[in-house]
């Protein structure tokens, strides 16, 4: 394995972290203002308090290793992307914001206010983030200096619209389940019936989505004569979203959690299969396309950061494990919680 390729994988296994890790918070941040009580909504809060600053992590590591390795990609997805990177970053921060501010005080006025920020922020998250990866399979009209040559009206496009609410409806789906591993009693019991809704919408969206993908990029699949691996994950990824349902009914939610887990895994590795070896496609001229080669930085730089990487990357798992430890078990909301 060369290291440009080494890179691309180490960029996709960050951002599968950052999917299963914070696409959970932002599926329960979606789910929010469908919790009855405040009481109810607190929970909700408590949830994912102790964890949701250090699933961003994945996300800034994410940021730091496609500057560092792929440079050029990097620049030009920021500049393709700046207003809605824009959009992204206000809501992550009224989102970290809601969360902290939202039980400072109890007048319902100021409950409300914060309870909407928080739900549009995670809502708007993981539609933006969809919308990002439709654009990213179409193409984007990048030219042969690598410079975005559109505006932001042209990344609003019906594709990336399906591709937006099936990541919303991914992590809505993803949250639920979490939440019902963090709560019990009535609650508990009502969200099982979120998570069945949720599950429908999801798959109605997963095939909507499917047929579309093969449809708008027909070499999507160019790629799998070349590594027939490839259909190994895809039958995981439908046994994975055909055990959900299953492993509740079994009563096994934790099982359950681990097959959503694995399902967005799976669907990361199948849209990094499909771009493979671009990082961003032209839909101006495929000769225009950035790939790992033409954009990324120079050998011994790459090697450099392998070995950092080597040692960095063990920490953020380390810690990870640890806070999720910590704080396993069901929610217990007190006075000075969420």
């Amino acid at each position: 394995m060369d290291l440009n390729t080494f890179w691309f994988l180490l960029i996709g296994v960050l951002l599968i972290g950052y999917a299963i890790l914070d696409g959970f918070d932002l599926g329960v941040g979606a789910l929010h203002l469908f919790a009855r009580t405040d009481q109810d909504r607190r929970i909700f809060l408590n949830a994912i308090g102790p964890v949701w600053d250090g699933n961003e992590v994945w996300l800034v590591t994410f940021g730091g290793a496609l500057f560092a390795a792929f440079p050029k990609a990097y620049a030009t997805a920021f500049s393709g992307f700046y207003l809605a990177f824009m959009f992204l970053l206000c809501a992550l921060i009224f989102r970290a914001v809601a969360i902290e501010f939202r039980s400072k005080q109890e007048s319902p006025i100021w409950r409300r206010f914060w309870d909407g920020a928080f739900f549009a922020a995670s809502a708007s998250s993981s539609l933006l983030f969809g919308i990002a990866v439709g654009n990213l399979i179409l193409g984007l009209p990048i030219g042969a200096d690598g410079d975005f040559r559109g505006q932001l009206g042209d990344l609003v496009r019906p594709y990336a619209l399906l591709v937006g609410f099936f990541n919303l409806s991914m992590f809505m789906m993803h949250g639920s389940i979490y939440l019902y591993l963090k709560t019990e009693g009535e609650l508990q019991e009502r969200i099982r019936h979120w998570i069945y809704r949720t599950f429908g919408i999801f798959c109605c969206l997963y095939a909507f989505t499917t047929i579309a993908t093969l449809q708008a990029l027909p070499g999507a699949t160019r790629n799998f004569a070349q590594y027939p691996w490839v259909w190994a994950i895809v039958a995981l990824n439908v046994l994975a979203i055909a055990n959900i349902p299953r492993a509740l009914h079994k009563q096994l939610p934790s099982f359950a959690f681990f097959s959503s887990a694995c399902n967005i895994a799976a669907l990361v590795v199948l849209f990094g299969v499909a771009i493979f070896p671009n990082m961003i496609i032209s839909s101006l001229n495929p000769a225009w396309s950035l790939t790992i080669y033409n954009a990324a930085s120079s050998q011994k730089a790459l090697g450099l950061m392998r070995n950092i990487a080597f040692l960095g990357l063990p920490f953020v798992m380390t810690y990870t494990i640890a806070i999720y430890w910590v704080f396993r078990g069901k929610v217990k909301v007190e006075k000075h919680s969420y």
